[in-house]
């Protein structure tokens, strides 16, 4: 703002803020992955991160909710609980900031995936508020957005009644209710049978295609029986429907390992044989804690031992000055 005086320039910028996220803590991997926690004025934090990909694509994943009520046993932000929902503005402007850095660069942002803390759907009026602005205001593709869910069926069917082009991811990673329901609670509520028939309405109302997201744990749902199985469930959807396999991003709050590359192929190999689209993704950000929640687990962990710290060094002096 060439047009304002200088004065009143740094008495702006030291007075006032565009926006309502601000960093907390930022890390940068080796691979050009950023990731941030922010504090939002209400003193919960969230996480984003942009990751960067050699064919150029600049894709941010953003949070939709401060913690979460899933429950996934596997997930840093399940782990955490739930706070509140993040407001549309909230969950807009974390990708508008991604969009803004970028395009000083000279790049562009070129999709969105609302993988971050939260589901998504459980927040679904803010989402799709924002996730419209991303659209129109950022000129991101409605094709290159995705929305995530672990599968909250009346919500899936009345995404469906959008007749909107973003792109439904439904994290599955079990084929059968009991194992499912062992690791995601929410499967106790919606069983499989019923939310896959909520994802070919989906499909058949849309014409897109879906995506089911699988986080391979060593030896718990990473062979080729379990894929076998797999393979019957999205039978149905074959042709319709893409399956994402991430190696498992380990947490403090469950035992669970990655699979090997070896157990990967094998999986891909099964499904594929049975006209089954699946590829596995590539992991970013390992060295900088990117998978949702880890970072602000981190932290969290970090200032309660600060505290405990704390408390002893003022335990140890109160006990110090008492001593005759």
């Amino acid at each position: 703002m060439s047009n304002v005086p200088l004065d009143l320039r740094n008495i702006l910028n030291d007075n006032f803020k565009i926006g309502s996220l601000s960093i907390a803590v930022e890390q940068k991997s080796r691979d050009g992955t950023v990731k941030r926690a922010y504090s939002l004025k209400d003193g919960q934090q969230i996480e984003s991160v942009l990751m960067p990909y050699n064919d150029g694509r600049r894709t941010a994943c953003v949070s939709s909710q401060a913690g979460c009520s899933m429950g996934c046993t596997f997930c840093a932000t399940g782990q955490m609980g739930f706070a509140r929902h993040l407001t549309s503005s909230e969950i807009y402007e974390q990708a508008a900031i991604f969009h803004a850095e970028l395009k000083k660069k000279g790049e562009r942002l070129s999709n969105v995936v609302l993988m971050g803390m939260g589901e998504p759907l459980a927040n679904y009026d803010n989402v799709l508020s924002a996730v419209r602005r991303m659209n129109t205001e950022l000129g991101i593709g409605a094709r290159h957005i995705t929305i995530s869910t672990v599968g909250l069926v009346p919500k899936i069917r009345q995404l469906a009644k959008e007749k909107e082009q973003f792109t439904l991811a439904v994290s599955l990673h079990e084929a059968d209710d009991f194992s499912r329901s062992k690791i995601m609670p929410i499967n106790k509520r919606f069983p499989i049978p019923e939310l896959i028939d909520a994802c070919e309405e989906y499909v058949e109302a849309t014409g897109r295609r879906i995506s089911f997201e699988w986080a391979l744990i060593n030896n718990v749902n990473d062979n080729v029986e379990v894929a076998s199985r797999l393979a019957d469930l999205l039978s149905s959807l074959r042709g319709k429907c893409h399956v994402n396999l991430i190696p498992l991003n380990p947490t403090g709050g469950f035992e669970g390992k990655p699979s090997n590359k070896k157990a990967i192929k094998n999986f891909i190999s099964v499904l594929e044989n049975r006209g089954i689209s699946a590829t596995s993704r590539v992991h970013r950000g390992i060295d900088i804690a990117a998978g949702c929640g880890q970072l602000t687990q981190r932290r969290k962990k970090a200032d309660d031992l600060a505290l405990a710290r704390e408390l002893r060094n003022s335990q140890t002096t109160a006990q110090t000055d008492t001593v005759p």
